[in-house]
């Protein structure tokens, strides 16, 4: 099969989640104005209006000539613009306007400041969109992908626009903004300081006790992550690593031609790394080459770790090693999305994502929906996935609620004694034994800088016993 056929004439394909408000650097999305559709069909003089589009022309003449308020024109074709693309009932395709065109361009500049989440309009309400980027300020107080914003400092979100809510998110490097949101039945509050967000996508050290193995995680697949994640192994090399455990979890997509550099590093030219199939089901696929990797390859032991936001880019990776090179995935099943999107100009301002093809793993599968089953079932311990500890005020005893279950699972973690509901003496013993263990004061109370602490230790003590990872170590340490 040829790397792509005909039907692929673009050169900017997508695969990620969700194209959404950015507030922060989620997944990286490369858009370049190379073409204007709308210019394309204005050269086209022998194009005329169908039946189809008479009716919209003259819904949009009756609205114009009879509505009882003044009509803003452009707004009725923004209107039908995203009322097309919302009507392919695909999360995946878009219509972008010109504020959230330019937010997609700016996510490509290098870095910026934010929060380091993203967030979509899901049932009419700011949701959350994926995993947020690794160490930053929503990571650190532990948001998750689904988390629902129903207030940004004090004021409802709802009756919003995902425009307007992603503004009043935004900040400066510094500067706080205090959340309300809801989690499955429950609701608590953060406080998040904006920061900076750098764009690197791969990240890599040696393993703490095991010298020879090299841990590489890939937050996304940006614009330069096949090169980073070359420069990263080349380094690990030199610093003593003769295998590699990489790190897909809570990586949701991003650039096609990256996921083909990067698999081909990792298999014998020839081998497939993926196959597409259009709407018209023509088949298509690449397969490795030196052409891809430029000959640079990784033939020592490796292991991939996925989870439930392993997605897309990050599943064509695993599948194409796994299937491809008997490379073990080591995790939970992955999300399960199987198609591939471009981004295309409509005119100077306004763009259009739009789901082009299906991808199929080396053996065919379309994966949409399903996931990816793991070669080696392991996760994270329960306590990884506690809620963040509310800000909404200062917890202390005699508080009984939910956030105070949460926190005392939090506390028992961290091997205190704690139980139920209620912040009773034992809890207040419990947040003084902590405090004092960190050297703040032991006032027996939550407020935030212990809520924060508490966070922090917490997560310590997931990265120490993460199974999957340590299941991966020895797989490939041995």
């Amino acid at each position: 099969m040829s790397k792509h056929n005909q039907f692929i004439s673009f050169n900017r394909y997508i695969v990620s989640m969700i194209c959404i408000g950015i507030i922060s650097g989620g997944s990286v999305y490369i858009v370049q104005k190379e073409i204007h559709l709308a210019e394309k069909n204005q050269a086209n003089e022998s194009a005329v209006e169908t039946d189809e589009l008479k009716k919209v022309h003259a819904l949009y003449d009756e609205i114009n000539d009879s509505y009882v308020e003044e009509v803003k024109k452009d707004d009725l074709i923004e209107g039908a613009l995203k009322g097309m693309t919302e009507a392919l009932d695909d999360p995946y395709s878009s219509y972008l306007d010109s504020q959230e065109a330019t937010d997609l361009t700016d996510s490509l500049a290098g870095s910026f400041e934010g929060i380091g989440a993203v967030v979509t309009i899901k049932n009419e309400q700011p949701t959350i969109a994926e995993a947020p980027v690794k160490g930053s300020p929503a990571e650190k107080v532990g948001l998750k992908a689904e988390d629902i914003i129903l207030k940004v400092d004090g004021q409802a979100t709802e009756g919003k626009t995902l425009s307007e809510v992603v503004s009043t998110i935004r900040g400066e490097k510094g500067t706080e903004v205090t959340l309300t949101i809801q989690r499955a039945k429950e609701s608590f509050v953060v406080t998040l300081k904006r920061d900076t967000i750098p764009q690197t996508t791969v990240k890599g050290t040696i393993d703490e006790k095991n010298k020879t193995v090299g841990s590489i995680q890939i937050s996304a697949f940006g614009e330069n992550t096949a090169k980073e994640l070359k420069e990263t192994i080349q380094s690990l090399r030199k610093d003593g690593a003769k295998a590699f455990v990489i790190d897909l979890r809570d990586n949701t997509g991003g650039l096609l031609n990256q996921v083909e550099e990067m698999s081909s590093m990792f298999l014998k030219d020839g081998k497939m790394i993926v196959q597409f199939s259009d709407k018209e089901g023509n088949k298509s696929g690449t397969v490795a080459s030196k052409q891809l990797d430029g000959g640079f390859k990784v033939t020592e032991p490796v292991a991939v770790l996925v989870n439930g936001y392993s997605a897309s880019a990050s599943e064509i990776f695993a599948a194409a090693l796994n299937e491809s090179a008997e490379i073990p995935l080591i995790g939970t099943k992955t999300f399960g999305k199987g198609t591939v999107q471009t981004v295309r100009g409509l005119d100077e301002e306004s763009e259009i994502k739009l789901t082009v093809m299906k991808w199929l793993t080396p053996k065919g599968e379309w994966i949409h929906k399903k996931g990816i089953e793991p070669t080696i079932e392991a996760d994270y311990p329960e306590y990884a996935y506690s809620k963040p500890i509310s800000r909404e005020r200062t917890w202390e005893k005699g508080d009984t609620s939910p956030v105070i279950e949460n926190l005392n699972k939090v506390l028992a973690a961290l091997d205190y004694d704690t139980n139920g509901q209620t912040f009773d003496e034992k809890t207040v013993a419990a947040v003084s034994d902590f405090q004092r263990t960190v050297k703040h004061p032991a006032t027996g109370k939550v407020d935030d800088t212990t809520a924060t602490a508490l966070e922090a230790a917490l997560r310590k003590l997931i990265l120490a016993n993460d199974k999957a990872y340590l299941t991966a170590v020895d797989k490939v340490g041995k």
